[in-house]
């Protein structure tokens, strides 16, 4: 069963007109504000996603351009301690 959760949100000024714009009939992208909140919760987590993604590529890609001299052998046990120390 999906966890449901239910959310109380005051806008007003810009805010409030810029969801106004988003959602409607005639000109809104959105049926609704609930649909407008779970695309931009969407969104979101994808950018988090997509930042994740990309702080990794710039870290292997770090770790490629090393020397191979460079390179120490770690056992699973280095790797797991050194990942839960980083919290």
């Amino acid at each position: 069963m999906t966890e449901k959760t239910t959310l109380t949100v005051r806008l007003s000024g810009a805010l409030s007109r810029h969801v106004a714009d988003a959602v409607g009939e005639e000109s809104g992208a959105y049926e609704n504000v609930s649909e407008y909140v779970r695309d931009l919760i969407r969104r979101d987590m994808q950018r988090t996603d997509e930042e994740r993604f990309e702080r990794l590529k710039s870290e292997l890609q770090l770790a490629f351009a090393q020397p191979e001299s460079s390179y120490q052998p770690l056992s699973a046990e280095d790797i797991i301690r050194r990942n839960s120390d980083r919290g």
